[in-house]
């Protein structure tokens, strides 16, 4: 599908975030095609885009959401996802996050620690319910991905050892008011080999099987997200490939399958649209000066991610490596480095591609900068989701207390 950039920019201004939701339902049924005849949840991982009209969209087509914050269980509930299939993951969760999870009737909470299995049991006790809960597993295994998005492996702060995750379930089965029903396992993001979650999977497949000896039933085996994409020359796992990996791993189980795709579903749907403000030479170093920013687009600054830049129009001129760079007062502010590009003048538009996750949800007010607008494109037709924020917006809760 062709998008009309400069009629967008004309239209909503820049910088801008712009969202293909038909890329976004192409991917969804791409996995869910791939489990076909499995019990199986999409459990979309919100914090990747959690707009509301994007999480609204897969709602529609039957996906679950991982949410991480109680924030987010409050958007997917709120974007039409069915309580039954959201699930609350992520490391330091409140003694409030939990009880409004559990008062919520959600499908489960991922527990990350035998502490925090505590405070779950004690919140449960208090309220007078069972709380469902899922262990998450830390196997120990290298997803060869960059090391900020490495999760499985013993020095990272997710999950447990298989060790530990035994005696949490014993534990939990012995609880009045914990009932242990699913498995959690999460490697890491920007996963493009298949060996690393078949060894993830035939050891967490192994610990359900020893847990069903001593009667403890779990019914849900979440392996999490991680599948990745194609930011430049990476060469990804196909969602058939994936999926069969799974099912090999977990054939003799009667278990439904879970998966938390974030950036697999959003990101390549995804284009940061910003405007040259102008160039600039110091020596021989060449920048290209436009309106977005780091707090714009984090990724590149923290991760040093790469996203393919390309001009709008395309001119027949010789190209020369440019970093292109944002407003924000950081060295570190730049969106890429070395860009191939021709001579651009004041308001030539750049697009920065796979930009649908991770991008406008990691983005700040940082030098009292409003985000962006945030447009949709479906079947060919622009619909704004989210409003540009406004000086005043951004002040609405420190204004009165300016005499205090």
């Amino acid at each position: 599908m062709r998008i009309e950039f400069k009629t967008l920019a004309k239209k909503y201004g820049t910088p801008l975030y712009i969202y293909d939701f038909n890329y976004i339902t192409q991917q969804y049924l791409s996995l869910k095609e791939a489990f076909d005849g499995q019990k199986s949840i999409i459990a979309y991982a919100v914090k990747a885009n959690s707009n509301l009209s994007v999480i609204n969209h897969l709602a529609k087509m039957g996906a679950g959401a991982d949410c991480v914050s109680i924030g987010e269980v409050r958007r997917a509930l709120k974007s039409g996802i069915k309580k039954y299939k959201i699930i609350f993951s992520g490391v330091g969760k409140r003694d409030d996050e939990i009880k409004e999870a559990l008062e919520s009737g959600i499908l489960f909470i991922n527990i990350e620690s035998e502490a925090e299995m505590k405070r779950v049991e004690m919140i449960a006790k208090k309220l007078d319910i069972e709380a469902r809960i899922s262990v998450r597993v830390n196997p120990n295994i290298d997803a060869k991905t960059h090391p900020y998005i490495s999760t499985g492996l013993h020095n990272s702060k997710f999950g447990v050892e298989i060790d530990m995750a035994k005696r949490m379930y014993i534990y939990a089965k012995n609880s009045k008011n914990l009932n242990p029903i699913g498995i959690h396992f999460h490697i890491g993001s920007q996963l493009t080999e298949l060996e690393p979650i078949r060894e993830a999977c035939d050891i967490v497949a192994d610990l359900v099987k020893s847990l069903s000896v001593i009667k403890i039933d779990i019914k849900f085996f979440d392996i999490g997200g991680g599948i990745g994409i194609k930011y430049d020359d990476e060469i990804t796992i196909t969602p058939k490939d994936y999926a069969d990996t799974i099912i090999e791993s977990t054939k003799k189980l009667d278990v439904t399958l879970m998966c938390e795709p974030g950036r697999y579903m959003t990101a390549n749907s995804g284009y940061f649209l910003t405007k040259v403000l102008y160039e600039k030479q110091n020596g021989k170093h060449r920048f290209v000066m436009v309106d977005g920013a780091m707090n714009d687009l984090l990724r590149p600054s923290l991760y040093g991610a790469y996203h393919f830049i390309e001009p709008v129009e395309s001119k027949d001129l010789e190209k020369t490596p440019a970093d292109v760079v944002g407003p924000v007062c950081e060295s570190g502010d730049f969106l890429g480095k070395a860009v191939e590009l021709p001579p651009l003048e004041s308001g030539d538009l750049l697009i920065v591609n796979s930009a649908g996750a991770y991008g406008f949800t990691m983005s700040s007010n940082y030098n009292t900068r409003g985000r962006t607008a945030e447009i949709a494109i479906i079947d060919g037709v622009d619909k704004i989701i989210r409003d540009r924020e406004t000086f005043e917006d951004q002040i609405r809760l420190e204004e009165s207390y300016l005499n205090i």
